[in-house]
């Protein structure tokens, strides 16, 4: 008896160093466990993103829609500093005073608490998303697999579509695209508008895409793009290719529309952006439909790809080449770091194709475009 009311009393002890903040760190922990205990029940996911997660979204999607810059970038930017000063003034203080140990819990404990606590909020503000029905679920996408005639020949579309819209776009004094990026963004809210009628899946408030001003951060971790589920903005890279901003930004967009799978929110984007009409949207959309098709073509047909990718314009060959240009600069150990921690992160949501889930989305161009691509004709 001694011995436990020893025990009780160290553990009471140890509670009272930092009470508020094992309570944070015990109540984030137990929805983490709630949250992954529960995630395999379909229908409670399904009602949990249809009536809380996205009503949600919307709410404050419109209200930081206000704020002419991300608030997103500001969050992150604080949260960075603030972690970063505490943690020099904790160092500090360990060198400078005595209990030292009761000092080092405290701030594990801070810490921890911390991280837990946005990892809880992440898990109810996007994780269930992964667990409730997908957009080809709810828009009875039936996605069959395809054969290699198809794929070939829906790798041509598209090719021929990027040079249909290549030759519309502006260009600089290299032949490069020359898109406006701040057109591109002002053009945004009206992206879905066409597609969400016939996409109810889609459906949202006419919001625009944000740009980060730390873009250049964002190309050394390999990101173009982000949607942050706490101000429920849609971020984009301003600094890479300005091919590729466009159809970036309706990805985003997808995303701030409830769809939170990779592979289908590339497909949307394409869809969504052809739907548009807009020259820039189009272009980019192709490209970006181009290039994980043309993808899938090299490994299947190697002959059949090079046939297509002869058929290219000088202007897309161009912006192919500077797009793999500017990544090949941020190619560090930092880049493979960033990778390695997303697909982890991919993994931890059963998104068993981890990276590779952004090739995902060939079945479904294939499967929606092939009829379209027998006609041969631009997209």
């Amino acid at each position: 008896m001694e011995t436990k009311t020893r025990e009780k009393r160290g553990l009471a002890a140890i509670f009272a160093l930092c009470p508020r903040r094992h309570v944070l760190l015990l109540v984030s922990a137990g929805l983490i466990a709630l949250h992954l205990a529960l995630r395999g029940r379909h229908e409670l996911m399904v009602l949990l993103s249809e009536k809380v997660v996205r009503p949600l979204h919307r709410v404050l999607g419109s209200l930081n829609a206000h704020v002419p810059f991300s608030v997103a970038e500001l969050l992150l930017a604080l949260a960075a500093t603030a972690a970063l000063v505490y943690i020099i003034y904790q160092i500090a203080m360990l060198l400078r005073r005595g209990e030292k140990g009761r000092r080092l819990y405290r701030t594990l404990i801070t810490l921890c608490s911390a991280g837990l606590t946005v990892y809880a909020l992440f898990c109810l503000l996007w994780g269930v998303y992964y667990y409730a029905d997908d957009f080809a679920t709810q828009s009875g996408f039936v996605n069959e697999p395809v054969s290699t005639e198809q794929l070939a020949s829906v790798t041509r579309y598209f090719a021929r579509g990027a040079n249909h819209y290549g030759a519309l776009v502006a260009r600089d004094e290299n032949g490069l695209c020359a898109s406006d990026r701040a057109e591109i963004i002002r053009k945004s809210p009206e992206v879905f508008a066409e597609t969400e009628k016939d996409y109810p899946a889609l459906a949202g408030p006419a919001l625009a895409a944000k740009g980060i001003v730390c873009s250049r951060v964002m190309s050394y971790l390999d990101f173009t793009g982000f949607f942050f589920p706490f101000t429920a903005e849609a971020n984009v890279n301003m600094d890479s290719p300005r091919c590729d901003l466009a159809a970036t930004v309706a990805h985003e967009l997808s995303h701030q529309r409830g769809v939170a799978r990779e592979q289908e929110a590339n497909f949307t984007a394409v869809l969504a952006s052809l739907r548009y009409g807009d020259a820039d949207y189009c272009y980019s959309a192709c490209l970006l439909a181009y290039t994980h098709l043309g993808n899938a073509l090299y490994r299947a047909d190697h002959a059949a790809w090079e046939e297509i990718r002869a058929e290219l314009s000088e202007n897309v060959v161009r912006d192919l080449s500077a797009r793999s240009a500017y990544w090949r600069q941020f190619e560090t150990p930092v880049q493979k770091a960033s990778n390695t921690v997303y697909e982890g992160f991919l993994h931890s949501y059963d998104q068993t194709l981890g990276l590779k889930s952004y090739g995902a989305c060939v079945d479904l161009l294939v499967n929606y475009y092939y009829e379209l691509s027998l006609e041969q004709s631009s997209p």
